[in-house]
């Protein structure tokens, strides 16, 4: 299973978050945070990535690929309205794409993205839930790995693995101290 840490606007203390979700294995720390300056950013993806130096753990920046290759991070994580995936593949060792659709997953693999995020699958926050069989349509009409994403707690992200999700990416379920 792979299992993505997305970070935004974290409470609490984001070192300790990323450590915490380094020593359990988490494969991606997506640090999104939208409303940071340029140079802001750099610094906090710099300090992400040196709390996970000498891990498995890798490091994508949401929809700033200026601030990943700054940093040596891994990758970039592109939403859905972000630069086109095939402009950014050759750039990045790591790809991935927020999908609201089976017809935006199916072309973010064909621009060879190294895994999709589609969600949300339970109901969050200010967004309605796309529920369980739509992340299994989806799931069904690509090969790359699909997470889930939206609503995840531990009760519930076994059911989104039995809808063929390749894993979970989260927010809150792993700020959890």
């Amino acid at each position: 299973m792979i299992r993505c840490y997305v970070t935004d606007r974290t409470k609490g203390d984001l070192l300790a978050h990323v450590r915490s979700a380094v020593r359990n294995g988490v494969d991606y720390i997506q640090v999104r945070e939208k409303d940071l300056e340029s140079r802001n950013l750099y610094e906090l993806v710099c300090r992400v990535r040196d709390a996970a130096a000498g891990s498995a753990t890798q490091i994508l920046v949401n929809d700033r690929l200026d601030v990943a290759l700054a940093a040596g991070v891994a990758g970039v994580h592109l939403p859905g309205n972000g630069l086109p995936p095939a402009k950014v593949r050759p750039l990045v060792r790591v790809l991935g794409c927020s999908v609201h659709s089976v017809t935006e997953a199916v072309a973010a693999e064909a621009a060879a993205v190294d895994f999709v995020i589609f969600g949300p699958i339970f109901d969050t926050p200010g967004k309605t839930a796309v529920g369980l069989q739509a992340l299994h349509t989806v799931t069904a009409a690509v090969r790359i790995p699909v997470l889930g994403i939206g609503g995840i707690t531990l009760e519930n992200a076994e059911k989104v693995l039995e809808a063929g999700a390749a894993g979970i990416a989260a927010i809150r379920l792993f700020q959890r101290d």
